[in-house]
């Protein structure tokens, strides 16, 4: 059975890019197919200024509603990096073996890096270090995929290398993965700019559809969406970014075909009313579920506690041997109390 490894940052509130490109397909498909660990990669969140109460409570959003989409710790393993240890003793040790110049090839590092500069802030180096530790959450468990949208597989390609250049130099170690995209909505855009991402950490606005938006707080939002010159619904990612958009949506939404959904509508207004609906009820199930869960917290505490127990164990014998390979001294055992005392 492959192992499925993926996370996701606590960086904001999760929105419907999250549970479209990812979530949904982590618990309708992985979870199932495979031995599959998710995880709230909280350390992630410190790479640049950040609120330590409000990153406390988006991860604990973060893990309830990963439970709320349909996760299931008896199939699988959800848990909080900063809970397991061996993520950030890998992580050294991989930095150890990347380069400056992979590190600062990173398009997130140069993105981020201009926006830190721009609002006066400084740039942090685990900005720039970041991605080993990304490629430390992977290798740690062996994983055989990892499902990330197409934003992310620059990262997983990072993670590749490194592995296959720690195995030539220090001698078989790890397992190298590779990244598995969905085929749908692999990337939701926003709807006030369908040329850029729907990301979580973007500020509030209307274009983004956040996973615990009342409905008519959706309705409104997509039925603002921004579409394209012209009268005719056509799904033409690169000349129609808007429309195909909403095409991908509610493909995503409905389980039809963005192209051949464009043939459908005769206008944008029918389009963006079908597209909100089904956004509705697409959110309807996790929100309710969510209710629930934020009403029993000592079950969700129980979930991630057991999760990083199970994380540990798969992680530790892989850090071990990472540890052994690249020359470190293993640790001296405490010494046994004579039993007779």
């Amino acid at each position: 059975m492959a192992r499925v490894f993926s996370g996701i940052k606590p960086t904001g509130h999760l929105t419907l890019g999250n549970y479209l490109g990812a979530m949904r397909r982590w618990a309708d498909v992985d979870q199932h197919r495979s031995d599959a660990l998710f995880c709230i990669v909280d350390l992630h969140a410190l790479t640049v200024d950040h609120d330590p109460a409000r990153v406390r409570r988006l991860s604990r959003q973060g893990a309830t509603l990963l439970l709320a989409s349909g996760l299931d710790p008896e199939l699988c393993t959800v848990f909080v990096q900063s809970h397991v240890g061996e993520h950030t003793r890998l992580s050294y040790v991989l930095e150890c073996v990347a380069t400056d110049g992979e590190m600062r090839r990173m398009i997130q590092y140069k993105e981020k890096s201009v926006r830190e500069r721009a609002r006066g802030g400084s740039v942090r180096l685990s900005l720039l270090t970041y991605p080993a530790l990304m490629a430390a959450d992977i290798l740690a468990y062996g994983a055989d995929e990892v499902p990330v949208g197409d934003d992310q597989t620059q990262h997983v390609e990072l993670t590749r290398d490194l592995a296959v250049r720690f195995n030539q130099r220090y001698g078989h170690t790890f397992v190298v993965p590779r990244a598995t995209p969905p085929a749908v909505a692999a990337r939701v855009m926003n709807l006030q700019d369908p040329t850029s991402k729907m990301g979580k950490s973007d500020d509030s606005g209307p274009g983004i559809v956040y996973l615990l938006d009342e409905p008519d707080v959706v309705r409104k939002k997509v039925m603002r969406a921004v579409t394209d010159s012209g009268q005719d619904v056509v799904y033409d990612r690169e000349a129609r970014p808007g429309v195909a958009n909403l095409l991908e949506i509610l493909a995503a939404c409905t389980g039809g075909n963005p192209a051949a959904l464009g043939g459908v509508y005769e206008s944008y207004g029918a389009l963006k009313k079908d597209t909100a609906e089904a956004v509705v009820e697409v959110l309807r199930p996790v929100q309710a579920r969510h209710k629930e869960l934020c009403a029993d917290p000592v079950y969700v505490e129980g979930v991630l506690r057991d999760g990083a127990e199970k994380a540990r164990a798969m992680a530790r014998p892989t850090v071990d041997a990472a540890y052994r390979a690249i020359g470190l001294l293993e640790p001296v055992p405490e010494p046994v109390l004579n039993a007779a005392r």
